[in-house]
């Protein structure tokens, strides 16, 4: 049939037409894919700001929350806070999805050819096997990187939780000797540390191990001698104590024993042994009956007991209260007939603290430093000044200036760093350690990016050889598999992090109850620092990357001829 033929025009117009509907059918097509698209991101972000807002309401609920005692109390508490962390870890997920497609559109508008191509290859319908390896491959590296942003919260948390503790219970640079023997003269040391700038408080302390015994029980203990008066700027002792007394000042039954005489009527004296409030019960044991009426109102009721604080897992140990006696010995008494008698001396309990940490709640207790000078029999002499500074994280640095001020070469000088080097490094490598391990899951799940891209190479040979029958060089094959991997590789990290953030973040807000019973600690601790999801992010991107290397390699070495081969 030639072009002239009475049949040629009917046949191109049909032709013609027929062209026109499947023009016609592909834009139709892709307008209602672009306007799905569209629809889906526009209910996708409908949904982010609905959760935002519930996060929000549930955070104001949260902070208005009454501290009530009781079941039901505690339950809807619980809840709500639960409610607030699942809301923000939503909120933070599904602003990061809907983020995804932005990112591809920005790769494929200003990005370079082999970026365009890449982005194109991640949004591709693939076979359904492929699209289940790149959602495995997106959900392994997400899980990796959650897990180890997640533990290297948790374990910077209770590094900062233990760091915080010891320094709220000990001094930040403490001065004695060598040998943490007696040592006097120690009135002009003191001013001149206390004249050092950035230092904040020196005390005097009188430090020594004796047993403390109960009616019940005993214990091994560290007793400090303080000055009343200047502890409060070096520890937070006065903080840690849980009785609320009468008195303004916590330690006042320490300074003046003579207030446990007569202890307060149905007050909360004191904390018991279990953590419960403690009412004033029985008197205090009286003299004997046997006594005249008016020689024991001279005498003025019970007898005077220097007093002593005690921790918690102490009182617990020993079974004692507020008001309750207990006994120091000291094995370094007085010389008698049978050689050398151990000391022991009656006190009576003036409080008990809640440092947090067990170590000290159950062997260190405090009584006042003439007290402890008198006890140990060193006269006027003391054993260790503590010093603290205004801060802690650079208190080595200003070790030499208080060397300096102290001008004496028989007492050594100690940064809280140094005393307590051999804890610090163990926590620096269990943390190192832990981010190792953990890496290895994200290792383990860069297999599955190896797995997609080749299988992606595999699906898509035909068109790297068209790409490289049209001038496509190696080295933009190359880039562009190894861009797919990386964007692969990139969503999972975004999402495994974002919800690390998220959840992390939470439970540093809202917090996790524990039982301080079983773990000492109130709440799961959690630190959210910047620096470690950084760190979590640039390893996995680095993971993904090396992935990358294989498959795209590979798929940079297809000749042309064999993907055309079969076509």
């Amino acid at each position: 049939m030639t072009a002239g033929s009475p049949l040629s025009v009917p046949v191109l117009a049909t032709g013609s037409a027929a062209i026109a509907v499947v023009i016609a059918a592909l834009v139709w097509r892709a307008r209602v894919d672009l306007l799905r698209q569209q629809k889906a991101r526009a209910i996708l972000q409908a949904i982010c700001a609905g959760i935002g807002g519930i996060f929000v309401g549930l955070t104001y609920w949260t902070m208005r929350l009454p501290v009530l005692r009781g079941a039901a109390w505690m339950l809807r508490d619980a809840l709500v806070r639960a409610g607030a962390i699942v809301a923000g870890v939503l909120f933070l997920v599904g602003t990061t999805v809907a983020l995804v497609p932005w990112v591809l559109d920005r790769l494929e508008r200003r990005g370079s050819f082999s970026s365009y191509i890449a982005a194109r290859h991640v949004r591709a319908k693939k076979s359904g096997f492929l699209t289940l390896v790149s959602g495995l491959s997106i959900f392994a590296v997400a899980l990796g990187s959650f897990s180890l942003s997640g533990a290297i919260s948790v374990m910077g948390g209770f590094s900062a939780d233990l760091k915080r503790k010891i320094l709220g219970n000990n001094a930040h640079i403490v001065i004695d000797t060598s040998a943490q023997t007696a040592w006097d003269d120690y009135g002009p040391v003191l001013s001149r540390v206390r004249a050092v700038g950035g230092v904040v408080g020196a005390t005097p302390v009188v430090k020594g191990e004796v047993m403390a015994s109960s009616a019940s029980n005993l214990a091994g203990v560290i007793v400090h001698g303080i000055d009343v008066a200047t502890i409060g700027n070096v520890i937070d002792l006065r903080h840690n104590i849980e009785a609320p007394t009468t008195v303004d000042d916590k330690l006042a039954y320490l300074q003046s024993p003579d207030l446990l005489r007569h202890l307060p009527e149905d007050e909360v004296i004191g904390i018991g042994p279990g953590g419960e409030e403690y009412l004033k019960g029985a008197d205090l044991p009286a003299l004997g009956d046997d006594l005249d009426p008016a020689v024991r109102a001279a005498l003025g009721g019970p007898p005077l007991r220097p007093g002593l604080v005690v921790g918690r897992e102490l009182a617990k140990t020993l079974h004692v209260y507020v008001g309750d006696e207990v006994t120091l010995v000291s094995p370094l008494g007085d010389l008698g007939p049978m050689g050398v008698m151990p000391k022991t001396r009656r006190y009576r309990i003036a409080g008990i603290f809640y440092s947090g940490m067990y170590e000290y709640d159950a062997t260190h207790v405090y009584t006042t430093l003439g007290e402890a000078q008198s006890y140990f029999g060193l006269g006027d002499k003391i054993t260790t000044i503590e010093v603290r500074v205004e801060d802690a994280e650079n208190a080595d640095r200003l070790t030499p200036a208080v060397t300096e001020a102290v001008a004496r070469p028989d007492l050594t000088i100690r940064d809280w760093r140094e005393i307590n080097k051999n804890l610090f490094s163990a926590l620096k490598l269990e943390r190192i350690a832990t981010f190792l391990i953990l890496s290895i899951e994200i290792i383990v799940a860069s297999f599955c990016i190896i797995c997609t891209l080749l299988l992606m190479m595999a699906e898509k040979s035909k068109e790297i050889a068209i790409l490289k029958a049209l001038g496509a060089t190696d080295g933009t094959i190359l880039r562009t598999f190894m861009t797919e991997g990386v964007i692969i590789g990139g969503i999972g990290t975004l999402l495994g992090v974002a919800t690390g953030l998220a959840l992390c973040t939470g439970l540093a807000w809202f917090g996790l109850r524990l039982d301080p019973d079983v773990y000492y600690i109130d709440r799961l601790p959690i630190n959210v620092s910047g620096w470690d999801y950084g760190a979590v992010t640039l390893a996995a991107l680095t993971i993904c990357t090396v992935a990358t290397i294989f498959p795209a390699r590979q798929a940079a070495s297809l000749r042309p001829v064999d993907g055309l081969r079969y076509e």
